[in-house]
């Protein structure tokens, strides 16, 4: 029922050799990549806003050069990443560039920043959107963690299938250079989103990195666009917004009225708002998959599930977007002081892996890329700083913390399969014993019925020295048991152990660490579970799982002891 359930919600699974066939091309691919740099906007614009009116007209009249200023820095940032594309085909984008130029540690520190933007990407996005109806439909307002809440679960779902007149208030703080700079990083934010392409270049058709390329340049060519003409549109109409609209919103009430033509925008910036999100659902897994390729996170996200997505990344992104999106209450607001610093951080150190690049490779004019990337990375790691510093208060600590954090997490799980592969290899073995001594087998069982009869009628092909344990768990239940047990198997024996605290695992384990003590022979014990297995899963709800206990005590608690454990079960499938 599960399987069709699954294939109903996702689909069918679908063959390893279709996988050629998902990747995209230019058109698909600006799709795919584009929404989450172009809906930026969207946030950004309103940052910009929030961050210039509280010094009133004289602060508003600053949002066109500031975003002229984030538009230069868009021109520096394509540029630097079309040469990444091109430089480092393979995907990884900042993590692959840092890591291969400059350490472990610097791409580890570029991977967590990219994983955070990716994840705060979703957040926000989702956020915004919400708001950005919200502001049609004010009831929606209180509800927004909840729509937002709708919406992921709707794009993971998706991805899971592998496929979604006005005057300027009076001023109320002044207009000094602190408070510009804070604006200015705040629309910084419109920026994210560049690095997408870059982390996503196996996914193009091929030639990959000259369709990338050009996917790129249409991207950032769209983005200037949007991000200077909402802006300048928003002055030229000197558009204010209410206490629960976006500017965006406002802008476009002010043009097209409240009718159907403003709601068709509104209805519409949710869309692509989710649709960005999106985006981080294409590169988080594939960023994760690198890093899981380099041992820096666990393998699991590096398989592919039934539909040819990754299906692990796909959900450990979607939890930490809603964790987000309910530790701040459906605010995108106060997402955004955690979202640039991210960005800038991974942009900043590609760079500078670039430069570094580039002087070793001493190409053709590779002095006019170092010095192009040079030039990207003092500006946004200038940026960088200034994000830092302004947003420091606001949130973006929260990311300064969480960075090294992760970082020290990706060594942990590094460390963890490095000494794995060291005490699995085979170094120091030159041949394989061949005299073993035959096991000694011991049974638990808690009754004796037709499941035990079959595990009984397997132990006896294995060896002669079979014990079987019963753990009492009220007094003078052992016998009757006992009873059945002698008509059965006489010439087995059966142990009773009294459990006065009604444990079933201690007494067993007890037993066994003083059976395993008195056998000092090397000889292998071995733990032979009957164990019958429902006909339906929910019937497993309605029984105690005690041979999961068991095997778990077994497999963690008695290896600290030093003793040699070998676990067996045999199932017993009951009818329906």
């Amino acid at each position: 029922m599960l399987h069709k359930i699954k294939n109903v919600l996702l689909g069918p699974p679908l063959p390893t050799q279709e996988l050629a066939h998902e990747r995209l091309n230019k058109v698909r691919a600006l799709a795919a990549f584009s929404p989450d740099a172009l809906s930026s906007i969207a946030y950004a614009n309103q940052e910009i806003y929030l961050g210039l009116v509280v010094a009133g007209s004289a602060g508003l009249s600053l949002a066109v050069p500031i975003s002229l200023v984030i538009v230069g820095l868009l021109l520096l940032l394509s540029l630097s990443y079309f040469q990444v594309i091109h430089a480092y085909p393979s995907g990884g984008g900042s993590y692959q560039v840092v890591r291969e130029n400059l350490g472990d540690l610097p791409g580890l520190v570029a991977a967590s920043a990219l994983l955070i933007d990716y994840t705060l990407t979703v957040a926000v996005s989702l956020t915004s959107g919400v708001e950005a109806i919200a502001s049609a439909f004010p009831i929606l307002w209180s509800h927004r963690v909840a729509a937002s809440f709708v919406l992921l679960a709707i794009i993971t779902l998706l991805n899971l299938r592998g496929n979604l007149v006005a005057v300027a208030p009076a001023a109320i703080a002044p207009l000094t250079p602190f408070l510009v700079l804070r604006s200015f990083s705040s629309g910084c934010t419109a920026l994210t989103g560049v690095e997408a392409i870059s982390n996503g270049v196996p996914a193009f058709r091929p030639p990959e990195s000259r369709n990338a390329g050009r996917t790129l340049i249409v991207m950032a060519l769209l983005m200037g666009v949007l991000f200077v003409g909402s802006i300048g549109l928003t002055q030229f109409f000197a558009v204010i917004a209410g206490p629960q609209e976006t500017i965006l919103s406002a802008l476009a009430r002010r043009i097209l009225g409240g009718g159907p033509a403003y709601l068709l925008v509104q209805f519409s910036t949710l869309l692509v708002l989710a649709v960005a999100a999106n985006t981080s659902f294409s590169g988080f897994p594939r960023v994760a998959v690198v890093l899981a390729r380099d041992r820096f996170l666990p393998h699991q996200l590096m398989g592919l599930g039934d539909r040819l997505v990754f299906v692990n990344g796909i959900l450990l992104l979607a939890g930490g977007a809603a964790l987000l999106i309910a530790l701040f209450g459906g605010n995108a607001h106060a997402l955004v002081p955690l979202f640039a610093v991210g960005a800038f951080l991974a942009f900043t150190t590609s760079q500078v892996g670039m430069v570094v690049h580039w002087w070793r490779e001493r190409g053709r004019g590779w002095w006019l890329k170092a010095m192009l990337n040079g030039l990207g990375g003092l500006a946004t790691g200038v940026t960088l700083l200034v994000v830092s510093i302004t947003k420091f208060s606001h949130g973006a600590w929260m990311t300064l913390l969480a960075i090294p954090a992760l970082v020290i997490i990706f060594l942990k799980i590094r460390s963890h399969y490095v000494e794995t592969a060291r005490q699995l290899s085979l170094e120091g073995i030159d041949k394989v014993s061949e005299t073993v001594p035959p096991p000694r087998i011991v049974v638990p069982i808690s009754g004796v019925n037709r499941g035990v009869v079959k595990a009984m009628e397997y132990a006896r092909t294995l060896a002669k020295d079979v014990t079987a344990v019963y753990v009492e768990l009220e007094p003078g239940s052992g016998e009757a048991v006992r009873e059945k047990w002698n008509r059965l198997w006489p010439d087995i024996p059966l142990v009773i152990m009294p459990s006065p605290y009604r444990s079933i695992v201690g007494p067993l384990l007890e037993f066994l660490d003083k059976t395993d003590q008195e056998h000092n022979d090397g000889q292998l014990a071995a733990v032979l579970l009957p164990e019958f297995v429902p006909a339906r899963w929910w019937h497993g709800l309605l029984h105690n799982q005690s041979a999961w206990l068991i095997k778990a005590a077994l497999l963690y608690r008695r290896r600290n002891l030093g003793f040699q454990q070998v676990i067996i079960d045999v199932p017993y499938h009951l009818e329906r």
